[in-house]
């Protein structure tokens, strides 16, 4: 395993992991904390009830930023003056709530965050953070410095909040692609400029410029909305915010096309479902997949997997 200081010095290409799991009890709050302190933001922290601190954290140091995932155990975690001045970050922190609710205390008030929402806030400002029904989130550690470069507000005197799960898809596509990058293997894949400009979008409101941007919100809106039928070129250009040609254009220069990906995003959705074994027809999942013809969609289900969709089912159903 690396060391805290490879990751704070950028060396780590892949994800690191760290568990209170095997631990002591006794020892779990305070190797926790000296972890966090070490690997992303020093924080006090204290377990809930008698249950001892179950934690798990994977970190990632990108060149520019530094991504976890973070689950636990009912607890809450504390960032005072003292701890601050001990060990300051000058970063901006970026927490995305993934399960049930959480609350951040900060001296201008209280905010209650549900599954999907993302909180921003100065690192090196007092917080308290509480999860009576554990802990899972997306973390992102962002300089000040590269925060000013995507058009942050240079003060934070209040958090802000963005709503992923039902809000910008610009959000959406940053929480996607940080998560991508923790798993394992998926670091080296990262685009660290992609993710700058979506979180930089998503925050200031403005257009992002990458094309390697419009690409990736480009895939997740196609995926959000695979069921619709009259899914196209042009519906996905107004959702994304780009004009047709400048979409097409997008894909092209990935080796596709529009109508390409969302035919083989259509085949894996339906794939999947046939595969799970689920109580459905081959007509009823051609529909939830957007197809609008059921001859169609069991002509390109053969084409590209070799096998008809019905006995995909079939197979699946008697393995169940």
């Amino acid at each position: 395993m690396q060391s805290s200081e490879d990751m704070r010095a950028g060396r780590m290409a892949e994800p690191v992991s760290f568990s209170t799991l095997n631990l002591p009890e006794a020892q779990r709050v305070a190797l926790w904390e000296r972890h966090n302190a070490a690997a992303l933001i020093g924080l006090r922290c204290r377990s809930l009830g008698e249950v001892p601190l179950d934690a798990t954290e994977i970190n990632l140091q990108l060149p520019r930023i530094h991504v976890a995932r973070v689950i636990g155990s009912p607890h809450i975690v504390e960032r005072p003056s003292a701890v601050i001045r001990r060990t300051p970050s000058e970063a901006i922190a970026c927490y995305l709530n993934l399960a049930d609710e959480a609350f951040f205390y900060h001296d201008d008030g209280v905010q209650l965050l549900r599954a999907g929402q993302l909180i921003v806030c100065d690192a090196d400002r007092p917080f308290v953070r509480g999860f009576s029904r554990g802990l899972e989130e997306l973390a992102v550690k962002i300089p000040r410095s590269v925060w000013q470069d995507i058009g942050g507000p240079a003060t934070l005197d209040r958090p802000l909040v963005l709503d992923v799960s039902e809000g910008s898809v610009h959000g959406k596509t940053f929480a996607r692609l940080a998560g991508q990058a923790l798993r394992p293997g998926g670091g080296g894949a990262v685009d660290e400029d992609t993710m700058l400009e979506l979180l930089g979008s998503a925050v200031t409101g403005r257009l992002p410029a990458l094309a390697s941007v419009h690409l990736a919100v480009a895939k997740v809106y196609i995926d959000r909305h695979l069921g619709e039928a009259g899914l196209s070129a042009r519906s996905i250009a107004r959702g994304v915010g780009i004009s047709e040609r400048h979409l097409s254009r997008v894909f092209s220069a990935s080796g596709t096309s529009v109508p390409q990906h969302l035919l083989g995003r259509r085949l894996d959705l339906a794939h999947a479902l046939l595969a799970g074994g689920e109580e459905t027809t081959v007509a009823d999942t051609a529909v939830r997949c957007g197809f609008g013809s059921v001859t169609h969609f069991s002509h390109r289900f053969r084409e590209r997997y070799g096998v008809r969709a019905s006995d995909v089912l079939r197979e699946a159903r008697t393995q169940a």
